[in-house]
C-alpha cells in the first residue's frame, strides 16, 4: 500500500508540475479592435423584468446595424453587466437571448467621436411563456469545484445520494473522516463545525448524527468545505467548517418531488419516504419538505485492556454486539420569503425533528490475572430508549440600501432541543474458579433527561467603498440555557437512588461577538481581505447535586488575512492566516457519570478548557480545476478523549480533557481527470503529519500538574479518495467512490488503517421525471475502526465494525412547471454543535 501511495504521489506531483509549466500557454480572446485605433465602448445591464434581479450568463450579440454581420459577442456577469470595448465609430444593434426569457433587441446604438462611450442602461427581459423541449446532455458535470474561499462538493442528482442520508454523504466528502461516535475530522484534523444553510446545527456529535440520519441526501444541493473561514463566520471550529446547503427553489410556479427507499444492512431492514414542494409566484417564494424514516444500525467489536496492577497484570477481554433502530414522526421543514419591493425582503422558516431510538448493546467480558484462565465472566445487557426532539426557527431580513451594492441583513433564531431517555443495565457475574458458586445479578436503571434553549441574533452590513474595495461589519449575540437532570438507580429490589451517579447540571452561556473586514485589489493580480473578530464568553455551570459552581468569563480576538494572487489566467495562489477557537460541548462539561458496563464509565469534565488554533495555508489552483493546498496548524490545549485507569479495580473511566498541544502539517491535492468522453473522475490525496504532546506521571497516568514525563503521539497519515462518474449505454449513470486511509493518531490513540468502496447506479424514465437508483456501500466490508493506546504499561485497544455494508433501492418522481429565477441565500449561526 505504501509503494502504491508513493507512485500516486509521484504521478500527482508530475501532473501539477506539468500544469504549472503549461499555464503560460493559455489562450485569450482577441478584442474586436485595438484600443489605440478604436476607443469606442458600449456597455449596459440586464435584469429580470419581474424580480428586478440581475441576469447572469445572458448571451449578448453585437451586430452592424441593418445587417446580420456579427461584430462580437459576450455574456453578462454576476451583476448582469456586459461591455464591448475598442469599437470603431458607427451604428450598431444589440440582441439579448437567454433560455426561459423572450429575446430582445436594441435597434440603434451609435458611437461618434463626440460620444465614444455609450451606456445603454438597464434592459429588462420578460419571462417566456413557451415550454421548451428537454435537451439531453450526455456530458458529466464536475462534482467538486474550487471557489475563492472553499471547495464545493455537488450532491444534487448523484446516484450515491439516492436512498442515503445526509450523514452518509457528509462522511464521503473529500478529506472527511467520521469516527464511531460521530466526531468529524477534516484533512486529518479534528474540531470541525457543521452548519446547515449557513446556520450552526447546535448539536453534540451524537445528536448531530441523529439529525443528519433523519434527513434524505436527496434534499442536499452541495456541501461546502471551508478550511479557513473569514472573520464573518463564528470563530468556532478549529479545523474549519462543513456547510450543508439544502436545495433551494429556483422555479417560478409549482415544483417538487416524492420518493421512497428500501435499505438493508443484511441484519435489519429500513425504509424512508417523503417529498418536497415549492411554490413561487409574484413576491412569494415558499417551500415545504417532509421525511419519514426507519433507520437501522448494527455493530460488533472486540475490546482488550491490560492493567499493570501491583499484584500483576489484570487482563480484560470483551466482545460486544449491538443494534439500534431509529423511528419517529415525520421530520418537516417549511419556509417562505416575501419581497416587499425590489430592495427589501423578509422571510421565515421552521423545522421540526422527533424520533425515538431503541439500542441494544450486549457484552461478554472475561477478566483475571491469566488471559488463558480468566477468573470472572461478566455478561452485561444494556437496553436504551431515547426520544429526541429538536425545533429550529428563523426569521430574516435582507435589504439593498443603494444601487452600488450596500446591503443590510439580519437574522434571529430560536432552537429548542430535548432528550428524554431511560436505560436498563442487567449485569450477570460468574465466578469461573468455583463452578458451585451461583451467578450474581446486579440490575441498574438510569433516567436521563436534558434540554437546550438557544437564542441567537445577528446583523451584517456590507458597504462597497469603490469599484475595488469593500467594507463589512456585523454583530451577534447568543444565549444558551441547558438543564440536565440524570438520575441513576439500583434496581435489584425496586428502584433505589444511587447518589454517587446521580447528577443535576444547569448550564448558562452568553456569547457576544463583532467583526469587521476590509477587502481590496492591488492592480489586476492581487486581492486582499483582512478581518478581525472579537468574541466575549460568559458562562456558569452549576451542579446542585455536587454543590459545585463553575463560572467563566473570557474575551478573545480572532484575526484573519487572505491574499489572492493571479499569476496568470491558468494559475492562482491564495495565502491565508486565521486564529480560531473550539469550545467544549455542553455535555462534556456535565460531571454526570454515564454507565457503559461494570468496568467502564464516561464522565464529563467541568474544568475542560477551550482549544485555540493558529492556522496558515497556501492554496494553488491550476487551470481552475487542479488544486494543491498546504496547511500548518498549531493547536493549544487540545480537547481529547482521555482514559483514566483505576488499575487495582480494573476500571476505565473515559472523559474529555486537555492535552498540551497539537501540530499538524498537511497537503491536499484535488485532481479531476477525464478518462474518456463518458468517464470523469475526481481524485483527492491528503498527506498529513499530526503530533500530539501530553504529560504523564512516572506510572503513565495522565497528569498536567505533577508531570515527570512528556509524551509525544505522532503519525504520518495518507488518505486517497477517488470518485468516478461513468455514463453507461441506455442513459445509466454509474458512480463509484473508493478511499484508502493509512494509520493515524487522534489524541492519545493510534488509529488503524482502513479502506472502502461504494457504488451506485441511476436510471431515469418518463423524460427524466422518474429516477430509479440502486447503491451499495462498503462493498468489501472493509470499513473497520481500530483504536489503540498505551499509557505506561497499561493497554487499551478496540476494534469495531459498524455494518457499513448496505444495499438501498430508491424511486423518486419529480414534477415542475415554470421558469428559473434567482433565490435568496440564508444567513448563518454557530452554537448548536456544542449541545
Amino acid at each position: 500500500m505504501k509503494k502504491r501511495a508513493r507512485i500516486l504521489l509521484g504521478l500527482l506531483c508530475f501532473c501539477l508540475f506539468f500544469l504549472g509549466q503549461a499555464q503560460a500557454q493559455g489562450t485569450s480572446q482577441a478584442p474586436i479592435a485595438s484600443a489605440q485605433s478604436s476607443p469606442g465602448k458600449i456597455s449596459g445591464t440586464l435584469t429580470d423584468s419581474l424580480t428586478q434581479a440581475p441576469l447572469e450568463f445572458v448571451t449578448v450579440a453585437l451586430l452592424k446595424k441593418g445587417t446580420t454581420q456579427s461584430m462580437g459577442g459576450t455574456i453578462t456577469d454576476a451583476k448582469g453587466q456586459y461591455a464591448f470595448n475598442g469599437l470603431p465609430a458607427g451604428d450598431y444593434s444589440l440582441t439579448f437571448s437567454f433560455i426561459g426569457f423572450q429575446t430582445k433587441t436594441v435597434s440603434t446604438v451609435s458611437i461618434t467621436a463626440e460620444k465614444p462611450d455609450v451606456r445603454v442602461g438597464n434592459v429588462r427581459l420578460a419571462s417566456s411563456s413557451k415550454q421548451l423541449k428537454e435537451v439531453k446532455v450526455e456530458a458529466l458535470r464536475p462534482t467538486i469545484t474550487q471557489e475563492a474561499d472553499k471547495i464545493v462538493v455537488s450532491i444534487e442528482g448523484t446516484a450515491l445520494a439516492a436512498g442515503r442520508t445526509a450523514y452518509d454523504v457528509l462522511a464521503k466528502s473529500p478529506g472527511v473522516f467520521v469516527d464511531q461516535d460521530g466526531n468529524i475530522q477534516l484533512n486529518g484534523r479534528g474540531g470541525v463545525t457543521v452548519m446547515m444553510d449557513g446556520k450552526l446545527t447546535y448539536l453534540s456529535p451524537s445528536d448531530l448524527r441523529t439529525v443528519l440520519e433523519g434527513m434524505s441526501a436527496e434534499n442536499i444541493k452541495n456541501i461546502e468545505i471551508i478550511a479557513n473561514p473569514t472573520s464573518k463566520f463564528d470563530a468556532e471550529g478549529t479545523a474549519g467548517i462543513l456547510n450543508i446547503n439544502l436545495k433551494k427553489n429556483e422555479i417560478q410556479g409549482l415544483n417538487g418531488s416524492v420518493y421512497g427507499t428500501y435499505n438493508t444492512n443484511f441484519k435489519q431492514h429500513g425504509y424512508s419516504t417523503g417529498g418536497n414542494i415549492n411554490f413561487k409566484t409574484g413576491k412569494w417564494n415558499s417551500f415545504a419538505s417532509i421525511d419519514q424514516m426507519q433507520r437501522i444500525g448494527n455493530r460488533e467489536g472486540t475490546f482488550e485492556r491490560v492493567y499493570d496492577a501491583e499484584g500483576g497484570k489484570i487482563y480484560f477481554d470483551q466482545t460486544a454486539n449491538g443494534k439500534h433502530k431509529n423511528q419517529g414522526p415525520p421530520t418537516f421543514r417549511i419556509g417562505t420569503d416575501y419581497s416587499i419591493n425590489d430592495k427589501h425582503s423578509v422571510g421565515a422558516l421552521t423545522s421540526f425533528n422527533q424520533n425515538t431510538v431503541w439500542v441494544d448493546f450486549i457484552t461478554d467480558s472475561y477478566m483475571g490475572l491469566d488471559r488463558q484462565n480468566p477468573e470472572t465472566f461478566i455478561n452485561a445487557n444494556n437496553f436504551l430508549t431515547n426520544r429526541f426532539r429538536s425545533s429550529t426557527n428563523n426569521v430574516h431580513y435582507q435589504g439593498k440600501l443603494d444601487t452600488v451594492g450596500t446591503t443590510l441583513s439580519a437574522d434571529f433564531d430560536f432552537v429548542k432541543i430535548s432528550n428524554a431517555g431511560s436505560s436498563n443495565f442487567y449485569n450477570y457475574y460468574t465466578d469461573l474458579t468455583e463452578a458451585s458458586r451461583p451467578t450474581v445479578q446486579d440490575f441498574l436503571f438510569a433516567d436521563t433527561d436534558n434540554g437546550f434553549d438557544i437564542y441567537s441574533g445577528k446583523i451584517d452590513f456590507v458597504k462597497p467603498l469603490n469599484k475595488i474595495s469593500k467594507f463589512e461589519l456585523g454583530a451577534k449575540a447568543s444565549r444558551v440555557v441547558s438543564d440536565n437532570d440524570s438520575r441513576f438507580y439500583f434496581n435489584n429490589n425496586g428502584l433505589v437512588l444511587d447518589p454517587n451517579r446521580t447528577n443535576h447540571f444547569i448550564y448558562d452561556e452568553n456569547i457576544y461577538a463583532g467583526y469587521v473586514t476590509y477587502s481590496t485589489k492591488f492592480g489586476d493580480r492581487f486581492q486582499v481581505q483582512a478581518g478581525l473578530r472579537g468574541e466575549k464568553n460568559e458562562s456558569t455551570g452549576e451542579s446542585p447535586t455536587m454543590n459545585q459552581v463553575n463560572k467563566r468569563s473570557y474575551f478573545n480576538l480572532f484575526p484573519t488575512l487572505f491574499v489572492q494572487q493571479k499569476v496568470s489566467e491558468n494559475y492562482q495562489i491564495g495565502y491565508n492566516y486565521s486564529r480560531r477557537i473550539q469550545r467544549p460541548n455542553y455535555g462534556n462539561l456535565n460531571p454526570f457519570i454515564s454507565y457503559r458496563d461494570p468496568y467502564t464509565y464516561t464522565t464529563g469534565n467541568p474544568q475542560l478548557r477551550p482549544q485555540y488554533t493558529h492556522a496558515v495555508g497556501i492554496t494553488q489552483t491550476f487551470r481552475k480545476d487542479y488544486i494543491l493546498t498546504l496547511n500548518y496548524q498549531y493547536v493549544k490545549d487540545v480537547m481529547s478523549e482521555l482514559p483514566y485507569l483505576d488499575v487495582e479495580n480494573a476500571t476505565t473511566i473515559y472523559t474529555t480533557g486537555n492535552v498540551d498541544d497539537l501540530q499538524n502539517v498537511s497537503m491536499t491535492a484535488i485532481t479531476p481527470i477525464k478518462i474518456m468522453k463518458n468517464w470523469d473522475t475526481n481524485n483527492t490525496l491528503t498527506l498529513s503529519y499530526n503530533e500530539y504532546t501530553f504529560l504523564t506521571n512516572t506510572d503513565g497516568q495522565l497528569n498536567s500538574d505533577n508531570n515527570n514525563q512528556r509524551v509525544v503521539n505522532s503519525q504520518f497519515l495518507y488518505m486517497l479518495q477517488s470518485s468516478h462518474n461513468i455514463l453507461l449505454p441506455m442513459g445509466i449513470q454509474l458512480e463509484v467512490n473508493a478511499a484508502g486511509r493509512g494509520p493515524g493518531v487522534s489524541g492519545l490513540y493510534k488509529v488503524g488503517a482502513m479502506w472502502w468502496v461504494h457504488a451506485g447506479l441511476k436510471k431515469s424514465f418518463l423524460d427524466k421525471k422518474l429516477d430509479l437508483s440502486v447503491n451499495v456501500n462498503d462493498i468489501f466490508r472493509s470499513y473497520r475502526l481500530r483504536f489503540d493506546t498505551t499509557i505506561g504499561q497499561n493497554i487499551n485497544n478496540f476494534d469495531q465494525y459498524l455494518y457499513q455494508r448496505t444495499l438501498g433501492v430508491t424511486l423518486r418522481y419529480k414534477f415542475s412547471k415554470g421558469q428559473k429565477v434567482e433565490q435568496r441565500k440564508t444567513n448563518s449561526l454557530d452554537e448548536l454543535n456544542r449541545t
